[in-house]
Order: structure tokens, then C-alpha cells, then sequence
């Protein structure tokens, strides 16, 4: 099996993977993070959003051999000494989730908005981004509301 080598959350990992291996996969079943959650195997539902080198992808898509080399933030990496993301913290205190499934790839999906489109985000254009993210419990109005206010505070 090949040999991969990636940074995670800050910490170089490596571990041997078949070729097909997803990123998901790896992260959940070889490095126990499990925070990055396998939704729809589709890549339809957004649950499984990390970074990839800065950029927003679906990691139940993408070869964790195609990652080799790369830098890998998932929601677990988010948090700085006990304190949370402003995106985190935004969807806390706009209760932008429910049952919590989505959040992750919400929150990952809504920083890269974010760092591309800047600060200041319209309902629309949030609406617009998110749409590879689904939710199944919500209206999505706490969490565009979540969005613009994590985004503010980044």
C-alpha cells in the first residue's frame, strides 16, 4: 500500500492507504476525526467539507493519495486554545444549527466563502454559496444569519 504524508490540523500525519482511500475515509478511520461526517457518498450534501491547501473541498470525493504533500484543516482544527472559530462561535450564538450533522461542512464551506468573497456577504450570494451544503432540519435563515455574522467577525 502507498505511503501518504499530509499536514492535519497543524501536526504532520502519515499512514499507508489503497489507492482508492477516500480523504474522508483517512481522516475518520486512520486519524480518528471524526468531526468531518460521510452524508449522502455523492458529494451532493456538503457534509464532509475540509481545506485542502485553503480551498473548500468535498473530501468524500477526493483520494487521500491525491492529498499527499497537502495541508488538511478540518472542523477539529478550527478552534485556537480552547476558543473557538468566529464562524464556530456565530453558529452558536445564532442557533445556525439543529440536529448538528451539516454544521461541520456548513462552517468549512462558509469560511472559504468568506476568505474568497470577503467579509461583507449578502443573503443571496450566502445562499448562493452554500448550496452544496444541505440541511435537512432547517429553513437555513439562522444560518445565513450565522454566515453573516462569523464572516464580520473574521
Amino acid at each position: 500500500m502507498p505511503a501518504i504524508s499530509m499536514k492535519v490540523n497543524g501536526q504532520v500525519v502519515t499512514g499507508e492507504v489503497e489507492a482508492r482511500t477516500l480523504l474522508v475515509d483517512f481522516l475518520r478511520s486512520n486519524l480518528g476525526l471524526t468531526g468531518t461526517h460521510v452524508g449522502c457518498d455523492t458529494s451532493q450534501c456538503g457534509a464532509c467539507v475540509v481545506h485542502v491547501d485553503g480551498r473548500a473541498v468535498k473530501s468524500c470525493t477526493a483520494l487521500a493519495i491525491a492529498c499527499d504533500g497537502a495541508s488538511v484543516t478540518t472542523i477539529e482544527g478550527l478552534a485556537r486554545n480552547g476558543t473557538l472559530h468566529p464562524m464556530q462561535e456565530a453558529f452558536r450564538e445564532h442557533h445556525g444549527l439543529q440536529c448538528g450533522f451539516c454544521t461541520p461542512g456548513m462552517i468549512m464551506s462558509a469560511i472559504d466563502t468568506v476568505n474568497r468573497r470577503g467579509k461583507t456577504l449578502d443573503e443571496a450570494t450566502i445562499r448562493h454559496e452554500l448550496e452544496g451544503n444541505i440541511c435537512r432540519c432547517t429553513g437555513y435563515q439562522n444560518i445565513v444569519a450565522a454566515v453573516q455574522a462569523g464572516a464580520a467577525k473574521m
